[in-house]
Parts: C-alpha cells; structure tokens; sequence
C-alpha cells in the first residue's frame, strides 16, 4: 500500500481532478467524487472490491445519520416560501428592527430566513421587499440589497438544517451535536452579519447605483398567515434541537429528560415544525399546494447524493494510510488543533473560489478532514463546532461569477456593472469569511487551546 508523501501526492491529485472536472468540465461533483474515491482507493493498493464496499458505507451511513433531516428541512423551506410566511416574518422584522436601521433589520431577516429556504430563492422572494423599502424611506437600495445578501449567505453556510453546515457536520462525526452546531451557528451569526450590514452602509457611499423598482407586487396582508403561524414552524424546531442538546449534557435518566433528548432529535424536531406547517398549506394555491412536498424532494435530491458521496470519498480517505501519516507529523507538535482549524478553512475557500458552490466545497473538505480529527484534539463537540465554522466560512470565501448567488445577487438588486458587484458582493463575503475564521480561532484559543500546552 502507498504511504508517505506519494500518498499525500495521490489525494492532491484526486482533488485537482474533482475541482477540474467540476469547474472547468461541467461534469456533477457526486461523479467526480465517486470517481476520485475509486481512483484513490486503487492507486493506493486497496484490494478493488474493499474500495467498492467502503463507497457504499460511507454514502448509506451519512444518509442514514442526516439525510430525512435534509429532506424534511427543504420541504418545510418551499412551504414557507409559497405560503407567504417568510414575507410576514420579513414584514415583522422590518416593522421592529428595520425601523431605525433598515439595514440592520434586513440583514437580520436574510439571516433567519435562509435557515430553512436556500438562499437563492429567499433573496428572490425578499429583493422585493428590499424596493419597497428604498422607495418608502427615501434611501439607497444597494445597501438594503447587500445586507439581506450577507445575512442570507451567513446562515446558509454556518445553521443547520442548511445542506452546507449539516454535511459538514455530518461527516465530521457530529451528528449528535447538531443542536450544539445550530446555537453555535446562530451566535457566531449575529457579528458576522454586523460586519456585513456595517460594510453594506460603507460600500454603497462610495459605489452608490440606480435600482429600478420591481413590477412583482407584494404580497397584500390579507393573503399573508399569522406571525404566530410564519414564524412557528421554524423556531419550534430549533428550540427543540436546543433544549435535547441541554438534556444529552445532564448525564442522568427520568421522564423529561428522556423526552427532550427525543423531541430534540433533529429528524423528530423537523417532522414537528413540518406538521405545525400544515395549515400554513391553505395559503398557497391548490395546485401548487400539492406540488409543494415534490419540489422540497427535489431540491434536497442533489444535496443528499453529494453529500453521500463526500461521506464515501471520506471513507477511502480513512481506509488508507493517511491517518497514521498525519499523526507522524504531527507527533510532538503542540498545536495541531489550529492548523486542522486554518486548514479546514483555506481548502474549503480554495475550494469553493474555484468551482462555485459552497455545499460541494464544504462537503469535499469535511470529509477529507472528518478522519483526521482527532489527530488535532477535535473529535469532542467543541472542536467539531468550531471546525464546522471554519470550514463554513471557507465556503462563504469567496462569491463571485461562478457562484450562483453572486448572479441572483447582482440581478435581483440591479447592479448592471460587473465591477460594482465585484466590489460589493465579492468583497462583502470576503470580509464575513474571514470574520468567521477569526473567532474560530478565537475559541480555540479560549476553548481547547489548554489541551495542547
């Protein structure tokens, strides 16, 4: 079997071949994956059949930790998104925080919204929201646009049930700390969309542009659900998760305990948020309103096949050598856990700059690293916290032309000039990716740094 540095040379090859194939090829990343898994696996002296066997492991036993949570978190996101229901949070928030800082507001409520809708089509519906608000208060548009924006993309790469973070999880083992990951995600969240409402008001009076107003009306409130009802559905579910992340760190047994490590469970917590979403279905149209649960399959198709092919290309990954070679340079190094931490995060944005998408670029890193953790000290819910964050704000590093986001961006808010979106948009993500990696430095520095020195 290879070993040594010719091994490491063997992985860089299979990773430039996913990216190649993936960015310069158009060919899927779960291909690429399931290509450069076999590849590896052979090349490396595994027997042929053994390599075929550790695919199938890997790929059925992230589905099976994580995948009826994806499934369940895409359908509730189209039912608030066709119900009208993220509009109603949205005009709440707006009415509340937007008040005195219209930025602030909205930035926010890209960031709670784009918890359960993908960010792409929660910009689209929200953008709206964005024109009006321009036109009522008499401000820039571009800052208001660029705010939900950045609120929108630091959620979708830091909270679970988002396909990004939840993998990463996943492969990374934590798929029992998923409600430590989400309060984590959540509080990491609130500076990183600070920076980005900050940067929105800077950027936007040194780069200001017309937006035309949008033709899409608004909602009108009689066809909205209650607040009580928009916002039920997703903070229900995160309170449970919550509260069965608190219950698993009590260490004894009785009835309530019992119950809120059950509720908590994040399929169970979902499937809740899901039925108490039933009577948001009477404000969407019957014939959307049964094409509602085919479209959330269909969005959480191509997250789970990629996911499960990251988790198999792990599992090669783990079956060969590379293990003990790491731990060989890392023996009586004292500070492992940092560099798995800068590491996490710099082939993550090297990843994602190059082909594009956030998910693939967190799926592909968390799972080369998921087996190496704990050769750093990370294999403990801290350090698998602060390795998701890591890597999540990799991959919000950076967007640009081949991300599509960075186009539903630029469109939506009407930014016609490619350099105004690269100084804006691409910038803005820069600056919130490395945010997120400062404090994941920081709590290893203030969390885990005591096991090491």
């Amino acid at each position: 079997m290879i070993e040594g540095p010719l091994l490491l040379v063997v992985i860089l090859l299979a990773v430039v071949l996913i990216v190649v194939g993936a960015s310069v090829f158009k060919v899927h990343p779960f291909i690429m994956l399931l290509m450069a898994s076999l590849l590896v696996g052979i090349v490396v002296g595994i027997p042929a059949i053994k390599v075929v066997g550790f695919i199938n492991d890997g790929f059925g036993s992230i589905i099976g930790g994580i995948g009826i949570v994806i499934i369940l978190g895409s359908i509730l996101g189209v039912i608030l998104e066709k119900s009208g229901a993220a509009v109603k949070i949205a005009e709440f928030i707006l009415q509340t925080i937007g008040r005195k800082s219209p930025e602030l507001g909205i930035g926010f409520l890209g960031a709670l919204v784009s918890i359960p809708v993908f960010c792409d089509s929660g910009f689209i519906i929200l953008s709206r929201l964005c024109h009006v608000m321009a036109q009522k208060r008499n401000i820039a548009a571009g800052s208001l646009f660029l705010s939900l924006a950045g609120g929108m993309y630091t959620t979708h790469t830091l909270v679970p049930p988002t396909p990004g973070p939840i993998a990463a999880a996943g492969n990374l083992g934590g798929e029992s700390y998923l409600g430590l990951v989400i309060i984590s995600g959540l509080l990491i969240s609130i500076p990183v969309v600070l920076i980005a409402v900050s940067y929105s008001k800077y950027i936007f009076k040194k780069y200001p542009y017309e937006s035309e107003l949008s033709d899409t009306p608004i909602l009108s409130d009689q066809s909205l659900p209650s607040l009580g009802l928009s916002m039920s559905p997703i903070f229900i579910p995160l309170i449970l998760i919550g509260l069965g992340s608190v219950a698993q760190f009590v260490g004894f047994h009785n009835g309530l305990i019992d119950a809120l490590v059950f509720l908590g469970n994040p399929v169970i917590a979902l499937l809740a948020g899901l039925l108490i979403a039933v009577p948001l279905l009477k404000y969407i149209g019957k014939v959307e309103r049964s094409s509602s649960f085919q479209e959330g399959l269909v969005q959480a198709g191509p997250v789970l096949i990629l996911t499960g092919a990251g988790a198999a290309f792990g599992a090669v990954l783990k079956a060969t050598p590379m293990a003990q070679m790491v731990e060989g340079w890392l023996s009586g190094g004292d500070a492992g856990g940092i560099y798995f931490i800068l590491a996490g995060f710099a082939f993550t944005a090297i990843l994602k700059t190059s082909q594009g998408s956030t998910t693939s670029a967190m799926v592909i890193t968390s799972s080369i690293l998921g087996p190496l953790l704990s050769l750093g000290g990370l294999d403990n819910p801290t350090g698998i916290v602060l390795m998701v964050a890591a890597i999540g704000g990799g991959g919000m590093t950076v967007s640009h032309a081949n991300d599509s986001f960075f186009w539903v961006v630029a469109q939506f808010s009407g930014i016609k000039d490619i350099k105004v979106a690269y100084r804006t948009i691409t910038v803005m993500s820069l600056v919130q990716g490395m945010t997120i990696l400062a404090i994941a430095i920081s709590g290893f520095f203030a969390l885990l740094s005591q096991n090491h020195y």
